[in-house]
């Protein structure tokens, strides 16, 4: 089944950001890039849109967040939700309503849809063994318990999934499972919960997606979608021991709440309700009308939630519509490795445009050309470096300039009356009346990254236009045809001001500002209207002062982003590095057994035939003695000639490899696992002086 070609309205959705951190580029080129793209494009085109968002505030991770900084649930989410909706207003995501789950609309709309359900019968009621932490008194969340995985052995897994192998778990099933609250060994205690029977909506999902949409979802989607159902599908708990949520509304629902992905989803539907409240709307024809297209912007690992639970949910519901397309994104990485929150691995938007300031298409644009769409891509600092520099300072951003620039030159910026068109000028106009169609082939397949390329085209035909015609040198000997060929370029600049707006629109912004078409001349700057119409600037018309649309990133400003990148992942590597555990409990009469002193190493020679130990003459100030020390990975004889030293002077003699060893020098290790002399560091400590 082919998605509906004429719908009377869109419901576009983002996944719902969780509010225990901040917004980063992985979120934006999954999720919100594709999704805006696409709205914009839609509005553009004339369509009735309702693109819906809103922060994700209940689950397991806002009290463990909470907790771990001391504050209260309500403070997390008040905080993160400030921070994300900023972020995104700061990047143009055209949401029309960006709502929470906290909201009150909310909480009534997730209940009311969850009485229903249980109402008409549709939940199984089990008595479970769950994980209870008998300190805490209280059963543990599936985040709340750590463990050994049992598929990779990965000794820090949570319940719900191993973030090492990607592996989905229960947690019941990890090995030697802890209480991530108290560090106890939990016990298994009874709890009844509400399941949705998933393996009941087998037949329809059979149907509806590996049937149906067979042809039109994009393969990574329909792949795993296909590999959930083939496995078989099994009852699913939509309720938690919790106090951190919505209620479950019905009798026995004491101490539990809607499980975050049952009522993360209802999510959409009550910010829609915010909307259509405040706008004067009626909220229902955009989930409830069959001509009604609705789509789910997401990344990966939420496509299990979007295509098959909550499908499953709305069709127990019955009243509401199905998505047509859930075009999923896969994973966008940095610089070679996975985003982190928790590592701090991650471009944080607003720390970009602390240090970008104003140039958040060039992100918006470098995540577009780069979007992970069917498959796990890298976004890298040369990459945006090249993206700007090579294409949209010198492709979109020179031929603006050169166009506008000679207009004011020639012609005080008036656009000028072109005399006849030759066949050039009329292949080239025909060509940026293509560009519309092409667009939008791409952008209704959900080819943003090809769609980008495509803008960048439009682009280029205007350079090669203007490049073949020369106006800087025809002006000296054909000045009707130079007015000819700069109303050509004109009509070329105002279809990519137009047709740029949903992929760059701050720019698109700017360009209008320049060509100075605003809400005045706002019908004929329509989508369909660039494809149609025989001139989009007409002659006489004023325009404004050029501007630079974009600016060049110098190589040290990349630099300082790779050494950003470097001090995390050096912090991170030093906190991972395992720390070795304290050794038994000594007296002080043990302590002072060991006579350390300050020596100085006198000679030094690598041991023939052995790879790591160095023969040293130190001065102890008691003595010149001999030491065979394993360092000669980290160090060579000649470096350490002069090193001053803390030698155990008193430990028993042993031979090594033949040579008697009298002592032992005290080293540590750094981050890289080089060694480092532990040794004291003021000049005046003389060989022989007590380190007590």
């Amino acid at each position: 089944m082919s998605e509906t070609t004429s719908p009377s309205r869109y419901t576009i959705t983002a996944a719902l950001p969780y509010t225990n951190g901040p917004i980063h580029i992985g979120h934006l080129a999954g999720v919100y890039v594709p999704a805006d793209i696409y709205s914009r494009y839609l509005r553009l085109k004339g369509h009735d849109v309702a693109f819906i968002c809103g922060s994700d505030e209940h689950g397991v991770a806002i009290p463990m967040k909470a907790k771990k900084e001391g504050v209260s649930p309500k403070e997390i989410i008040d905080k993160y939700h400030k921070i994300i909706k900023k972020s995104f207003v700061d990047f143009g995501i055209s949401m029309d309503n960006y709502s929470r789950t906290s909201a009150e609309i909310h909480h009534k709309t997730a209940s009311d849809f969850f009485e229903k359900l249980y109402n008409q019968g549709d939940f199984i009621e089990e008595v479970t063994e769950q994980l209870y932490d008998e300190e805490a008194q209280q059963f543990l969340a599936d985040r709340f318990v750590v463990g050994t995985c049992p598929v990779c052995g990965n000794e820090e897994a949570y319940g719900d999934q191993c973030e090492n192998c990607g592996s989905s778990l229960n947690a019941t099933d990890l090995i030697n499972p802890k209480s991530a609250i108290t560090g106890n060994v939990p016990t298994l205690k009874k709890t009844k919960h509400w399941f949705l029977p998933l393996d009941r909506y087998e037949s329809f999902l059979k149907e509806w997606i590996l049937k149906d949409h067979k042809n039109d979802w994009k393969p990574n989607v329909y792949g795993q979608c296909k590999s959930w159902i083939d496995d078989g599908l099994k009852p699913r708990a939509v309720t938690r021991d919790l106090d951190w949520g919505i209620p479950v509304p019905v009798e026995g629902g004491e101490g539990k709440v809607l499980y975050v992905w049952f009522d993360a989803p209802i999510g959409y539907i009550s910010s829609t309700k915010e909307w259509a409240e405040r706008e004067g709307k009626d909220w229902e024809p955009y989930w409830k009308d069959k001509d009604t297209k609705l789509l789910h912007f997401i990344g990966k690992d939420n496509i299990v939630f979007h295509c098959i639970i909550f499908p499953s949910m709305l069709k127990a519901h019955g009243d509401f519509v199905l998505p047509e397309n859930v075009p999923a994104n896969e994973f966008l990485n940095l610089e070679g490795n996975k985003l982190s929150t928790s590592k701090n691995w991650a471009v944080w938007l607003h720390e970009y445009l602390e240090e970008f300031p104003d140039m958040q298409d060039v992100l918006r644009y470098t995540l577009t050309a780069n979007a992970p769409e069917t498959k796990d891509n890298d976004f890298t600092w040369k990459d945006f470096q090249a993206r700007n520099n090579n294409e949209l300072v010198a492709i979109f951003g020179n031929f603006i300039n050169r166009v506008t620039v000679l207009t004011h030159k020639y012609y005080d910026g008036i656009v000028p009356s072109p005399s006849e068109l030759s066949a050039i000028d009329k292949q080239t106009l025909d060509t940026l009346k293509g560009f519309p169609e092409i667009l939008s082939s791409s952008l209704e397949r959900y080819r943003f990254r090809e769609a980008s390329q495509e803008l960048m085209n439009l682009a280029r035909l205007g350079n090669k236009y203007l490049a073949d015609e020369e106006p800087w040198k025809l002006i000296k000997t054909d000045e009707e045809r130079v007015k000819t060929v700069m109303f050509v370029a004109l009509q070329i600049a105002t279809g990519l001001a137009i047709l740029s707006e949903p992929f760059l629109p701050f720019t698109s912004n700017k360009l209008k500002n320049i060509l100075n078409v605003g809400p005045s001349t706002v019908e004929t700057l329509s989508w369909e209207n660039v494809g149609t119409a025989d001139t989009l600037l007409p002659s006489g018309h004023q325009i404004n002062k050029s501007e630079l649309l974009f600016r060049k990133v110098e190589d040290k400003e990349i630099e300082a982003q790779l050494a950003k990148l470097e001090a995390t992942k050096k912090a991170n590597e030093q906190m991972e590095k395992e720390i070795i555990p304290q050794k038994d409990t000594i007296t002080f009469d043990d302590f002072t057994k060991l006579d350390m002193r300050v020596g100085t190493i006198v000679e030094a020679e690598k041991m023939p035939k052995a790879n790591k130990l160095l023969v040293l003459k130190v001065d102890t100030g008691l003595d010149t003695r001999t030491i065979v020390s394993g360092i000669a990975e980290s160090f060579t004889a000649e470096e350490i000639v002069g090193k001053k030293v803390t030698v155990l002077v008193n430990l028993a003699p042993r031979k090594l490899r033949g040579v008697e060893s009298e002592g032992m020098i005290l080293m540590t290790e750094n981050q890289e696992g080089k060694l480092v002399f532990v040794n004291p560091d003021e000049d005046s400590v003389g060989n022989g002086e007590t380190i007590n």
